[in-house]
């Protein structure tokens, strides 16, 4: 996969409310100022409270801010959620092709598309069975091969290994660096998990709380492929993990 020095985001000292039952307005991330380059992997890990759903929201352009610049430099942003958000009355197929289908595609195209993404994601085989008949490692595929459907170019994943068990998420997490490399596209994921955003990102974003703000950037100058048994792995680990007792 081919770096370069462009930037894929830019925000900069960008604050964004929420409304509270009373409608009163609350700072949900205040001053988040951060860049992401184009083409890198990217995590963001912090607390409850720390406004990660709301950044993504804002990422997306969901929602406005009301202070600051956001500079997005992408053409075709995706999402793959963390709790899949399948349509549980279509089939794997059609879940894929359903955005194809709202941008005007032809039946044939869409069909062809959603099949080569499904063999992407090691699901060729299951392209008829609906969401309620799939695992959950299963399900978090066909919402992954959802996403590429569109070929983005800067992919959001929320929590996308939250609801999966080790052996699953390990499988996916293998696939998901295959295809961010084919593609080089951007990913920005938040995760929760310390070790797998080691292993899988360039740079690590450590989130504070009420109101969400950038606490730390962390550059992680390890190696691909990592080993995750290794001394360099474990002391990344460690550092990370001061890094947010720290700031708790």
């Amino acid at each position: 996969m081919r770096h370069t020095h462009d930037t894929a985001l830019v925000l900069s000292r960008v604050t964004a409310h929420f409304e509270d039952q009373k409608r009163h307005e609350l700072p949900a991330i205040a001053d988040v100022t951060l860049s992401i380059a184009s083409g890198a992997f990217v995590s963001i890990i912090g607390p409850s409270g720390a406004g990660k759903s709301t950044l993504m929201r804002l990422i997306l352009g969901l929602m406005d801010h009301s202070e600051g610049t956001v500079v997005r430099n992408y053409a075709k942003p995706a999402m793959v959620f963390q709790n899949y958000a399948l349509f549980p009355w279509l089939t794997a197929i059609e879940n894929v092709a359903f955005g194809l289908q709202m941008a005007g595609l032809s039946r044939l195209e869409r069909e062809h598309i959603a099949r080569q993404k499904l063999s992407e994601v090691g699901l060729t085989h299951l392209e008829q069975h609906y969401p309620s008949q799939l695992s959950g490692g299963q399900r978090q595929r066909v919402g992954l091969a959802r996403a590429l459907a569109i070929s983005p170019d800067f992919l959001i994943m929320d929590e996308p290994f939250s609801n999966l068990d080790t052996i699953t998420a390990e499988a996916l997490k293998a696939d998901l660096l295959k295809i961010w490399r084919s593609y080089g596209m951007t990913i920005l994921m938040v995760n929760h998990l310390i070790p797998d955003a080691i292993e899988l990102s360039d740079q690590i974003i450590v989130m504070s709380a009420h109101p969400g703000r950038v606490a730390k950037a962390v550059a992680i100058g390890l190696a691909r492929p990592r080993d995750t048994r290794s001394t360099p792995f474990y002391r990344e680990v460690d550092t990370l993990t001061e890094a947010i007792r720290a700031i708790s």
